[in-house]
């Protein structure tokens, strides 16, 4: 399957007013693409498509809430109205609520499945025909790691995550039996430091954090861009992410251990936050329109990521590492025997 470069491409990137989301949209236009953005904050989109054709991109944005089906048919549409085509749809777009799952509302906890499961399955359902019709693209979807591993406080993110990676699996399938070149890719962060910790919904007292350590969203947006150009099922970012993965494939009783003494307490600050603090689960809260969060400090590189998007340099080590334990064995079966 071969995907366009970047700088023939025209990409749509939901959820773009801040983060990851934002970080990305910008990516794209700096290395050529043409880009339309959407979310929900009118003023976080303005600023962000200001930023790109200052720097000599070009985009547009598209208001629209990922809940209602028809807005986010609306950004395919408009997309393929202004440039003509659809190439790359990158979904971004997530809410939440941190709190025991005894506190959370019946309606919060559906407001969070529509607007991460929801929504995802209805930019799948609009990028698709547009993609047919080109006859190649990617459908890029940012689920989470806690689509493989779910934390406590998390319980209605978790579902909709979980919700989400089955749902990929299965279009996956269905794309490859009808032998259609469109990728479907899973981006699945670690701890990012982005603006969503300021965002969401809080029922814990305090300011929620993630559990540290945390990773630039630059990071994530490097990943959307390579699965943009290759295809890729997945693409874990961070390398606790990967060791997260690891944990819960060999005991995911293990884990539970772990994160019953760290999950809880390590996504508390001393900052007190009331419940009744604005959020963005049902409206935007203005004024968080940047890329990064407040966690600046406790993020880490990660070292992995960058082998992923070299696969010779990652095979070819890992070809060293076995001929390398090889020699050792041999050369300690000669000195033995």
């Amino acid at each position: 399957m071969q995907l366009k470069p970047i700088n023939q491409q025209v990409v749509a990137v939901v959820g773009a007013s801040s983060g990851i989301g934002r970080i990305t949209a910008l990516k794209f236009a700096m290395r050529g693409a043409k880009v339309v953005v959407a979310a929900r904050s009118e003023q976080g989109l303005k600023s962000l498509v200001d930023e790109i054709r200052g720097n000599g991109g070009e985009a547009r944005y598209v208001i629209a809430d990922v809940s209602e089906f028809e807005q986010i048919k609306a950004i395919a549409d408009q997309t393929v109205a202004e440039y003509g085509r659809l190439d790359s749809w990158v979904h971004v777009a997530a809410t939440g609520v941190i709190s025991p799952f005894e506190k959370i509302t019946p309606q919060e906890f559906e407001r969070i499945v529509q607007v991460n499961l929801m929504g995802q399955v209805y930019g799948a359902m609009v990028a698709l025909p547009h993609l047919k019709r080109e006859g190649r693209g990617a459908l890029i979807h940012v689920s989470s790691m806690q689509g493989r591993r779910s934390l406590p406080l998390q319980s209605s993110y978790c579902a909709a995550k979980h919700g989400l990676e089955g749902f990929l699996e299965s279009l996956r399938v269905e794309l490859q039996y009808e032998k259609l070149p469109i990728s479907v890719t899973s981006i699945l962060p670690a701890t990012i430091n982005t603006p969503y910790y300021n965002k969401v919904g809080t029922k814990l007292g305090v300011k929620p954090t993630g559990i540290p350590p945390y990773y630039q969203p630059e990071l994530v947006a490097d990943a959307i861009l390579y699965a943009a150009e290759h295809p890729i099922r997945d693409f874990i970012v961070g390398d606790v992410g990967r060791v997260l993965d690891v944990l819960q494939k060999i005991s995911p009783s293990l884990v539970d251990s772990l994160l019953s003494v760290i999950g809880i307490p390590g996504q508390h600050t001393g900052e007190s936050k009331s419940e009744n603090a604005p959020n963005n689960i049902f409206a935007p809260v203005e004024g968080y329109d940047h890329v990064e969060g407040d966690f600046s400090k406790l993020a880490i590189p990660s070292l992995l990521d960058w082998l992923d998007m070299n696969p010779p340099v990652k095979w070819g080590a890992f070809a060293l590492a076995v001929l390398g334990i090889a020699v050792f064995v041999s050369d300690w079966h000669s000195r033995n025997s």
